[in-house]
């Protein structure tokens, strides 16, 4: 689908917190995105309804490439939960391209250690309010958890926190303010 600058909200930030949103920077007169298009294409319709495709005319929303710092074309950025989670550049092979979207699409670290607590039946408040989306209030119970933590259950609290910074996304100003907390609490 094509977006533009006034559908770019709707249609990539907003729709990546149901499904991942790849994102292909272009222009007409691009020879390596004339390549990269159907690659891109190809690769997402085997993904079966995994992942959305969006497409961004840079020449037309030179805004959208500003605020993405798109310096080279083309670009790919992928987005979940409203950030940019992976990026490359440059017209890739498709098995390349089929690596970079099988990264999206399988289980993230965070929802397999999720999964895992849920299936051993420990820390089953933290699922219950990451299930809801309660993250401020999963986070301030990890580290209630960790002060009386031993060695083991320190890292596997360090690791679930990791993974759910890295689904919100560096920008995000939650994941900034408790990896900040969380480093003062472990180290």
């Amino acid at each position: 689908m094509d977006v533009s600058t006034e559908t770019f909200q709707r249609e990539v930030v907003d729709r990546s917190h149901e499904l991942p949103v790849v994102v292909d920077f272009w222009a007409a007169w691009c020879g390596p995105c004339r390549m990269l298009g159907p690659v891109l294409e190809s690769e997402v319709a085997a993904r079966e309804g995994q992942v959305v495709l969006a497409k961004v005319d840079v020449d037309a929303n030179e805004e959208l490439a500003v605020r993405y710092r798109v310096q080279g074309i083309p670009a790919v950025k992928a987005f979940r939960h409203g950030h940019v989670v992976d990026e490359f550049v440059g017209a890739l092979p498709p098995k390349l391209v089929g690596h970079f979207l099988d990264r999206l699409t399988r289980p993230s670290e965070a929802g397999r250690l999720i999964e895992e607590l849920r299936i051993e039946g420990e820390w089953l408040d933290v699922v219950a309010l990451i299930d809801i989306g309660d993250l401020e209030q999963a986070f301030e119970r990890l580290l209630e958890r960790l002060e009386d933590a031993d060695q083991n259950e320190r890292e596997r609290i360090r690791r679930l926190a990791v993974a759910l910074f890295a689904e919100l996304g560096t920008e995000d100003p939650l994941a900034r303010r408790y990896r900040r907390r969380l480093a003062a609490a472990l180290y």
